[in-house]
């Protein structure tokens, strides 16, 4: 987020010196650019069988979609932790509060009128995902950062630890669908007269924003001490996951079993934990690794950090604009390849074009041309941000 563009600002202003976390922008940066790969796939490469479906789904499959698994609860947490930096920078509690709440609404505005189309093609099915539920736990934030910090770390750790313990709601009627909202897995929801696919709930995603925002002053302290903080926290995350995961006792629906094809693909099974809702050791193995990276970030140099960095201080920008980029060229490709244009990632199985074959190879090439594409518009954008101030700036 813009630190310094506020609603008082002059139209232009050169950007003032406000030191970045480079750790945040790179890991950023990173997850973004994973995050693309499963979108690629979606468009340019959906397979009949679920990624996720151990027993079934090739291995590559499997860790083609596993490895965008780390992007999510990333991006969410590190949204907390930007949070926690801009407020520090504006001291400034009721308008820390208002833009928070007017950024969530704008978000959520943007995922079920923007988005949508440029993901699914059409407003015939709403989209409530990932920007949905960043804009919704902004809206939350703006009330919930006025309870003590004590009080916030003790909601965060008691959603992201307890809230494996609340079912899934089945099926969805109008009456319940406020609790669903708060902790099912994806379903359809009514809204605004047509059907709307919530694929994220929001309960625990708050717990992973929260996480992110209590542990925010950390990016404040000294390197080492931020970075032993960060490291430990990270091991402790994995361990837990190792131990629960290990015994089948707590913190996922599904459990891991030994596989007839074999040693890899019980590993599969072992590290097969669930996205949605995030189960705990969902969130135990992601952001484990995440402070882990985030220990090593700061100090990173060379090429791949630049870019990574570049990526990550424009992260909006880049999440439609590499969406809009898949969606148009997967548009051309199909209109071209089997004579009309098919959105292959919403089409019914039995509606694909008899002569589509799914390729990973396909996938991963579409994936590496649209991230180098999207280099240069980021850096033309983050450049402007630099050197401007205009007060929307801080909404994009």
């Amino acid at each position: 987020m813009s630190s310094n563009a506020t609603l008082a600002a002059p139209a232009v202003l050169p950007r003032a010196a406000t030191p970045r976390v480079q750790a945040l922008d790179v890991v950023r940066g990173l997850v973004m650019v994973i995050m693309a790969l499963d979108h690629t796939r979606d468009f340019w490469s959906p397979f009949p069988v679920r990624p996720e479906d151990v027993a079934h789904a090739p291995a590559l499959l499997f860790l083609t979609r596993w490895v965008t698994h780390f992007c999510a609860p990333t991006f969410v947490f590190l949204s907390g932790c930007s949070v926690y930096l801009y407020e520090q920078k504006r001291q400034d509690g009721a308008a820390v509060s208002w833009f928070l709440l007017t950024r969530g609404l704008w978000l959520i505005f943007l995922e079920v009128v923007l988005l949508t189309f440029v993901i699914s093609w059409s407003h015939d099915l709403l989209l409530l995902l990932v920007i949905y539920v960043i804009g919704a736990g902004l809206v939350l934030l703006a009330g919930l950062r006025w309870l003590p910090r004590w009080a916030l770390a003790a909601l965060a750790a008691a959603i992201v630890f307890g809230h494996n313990l609340v079912p899934n709601i089945a099926p969805v009627t109008p009456a319940n669908a406020g609790w669903a909202l708060l902790c099912n897995g994806p379903f359809v929801l009514p809204l605004l007269g047509k059907p709307a696919l919530v694929g994220y709930s929001l309960g625990p995603w708050l717990g992973v924003l929260l996480a992110g925002y209590v542990l925010g002053p950390w990016f404040r302290l000294p390197l080492p001490a931020r970075n032993r903080r960060l490291r430990w926290a990270g091991a402790g995350l994995l361990v837990l996951f190792l131990v629960l995961r290990a015994t089948n006792w707590y913190g996922d629906p599904q459990p891991w079993s030994a596989q007839p094809q074999g040693p890899l693909h019980t590993a599969l099974s072992f590290l097969n934990v669930t996205k949605s809702p995030p189960s705990l050791l969902f969130v135990s193995l992601t952001l484990g690794v995440s402070l882990l990276l985030l220990s090593w970030a700061e100090t990173a140099t060379g090429g791949l950090a630049r870019i990574l960095r570049t990526f990550g201080q424009v992260p909006f920008f880049y999440y439609i604009g590499h969406f809009s980029l898949l969606s148009l060229t997967a548009w051309a490709w199909t209109t071209v390849a089997f004579g009309k244009a098919i959105n292959l990632a919403f089409a019914d199985v039995k509606d694909w074009p008899a002569g589509y074959v799914p390729s990973l190879a396909r996938a991963y090439l579409v994936w590496a041309t649209v991230v180098v594409l999207m280099y240069w518009p980021c850096r033309w954008y983050q450049r402007f941000k630099q050197t401007h101030t205009y007060w929307w700036l801080a909404y994009l």
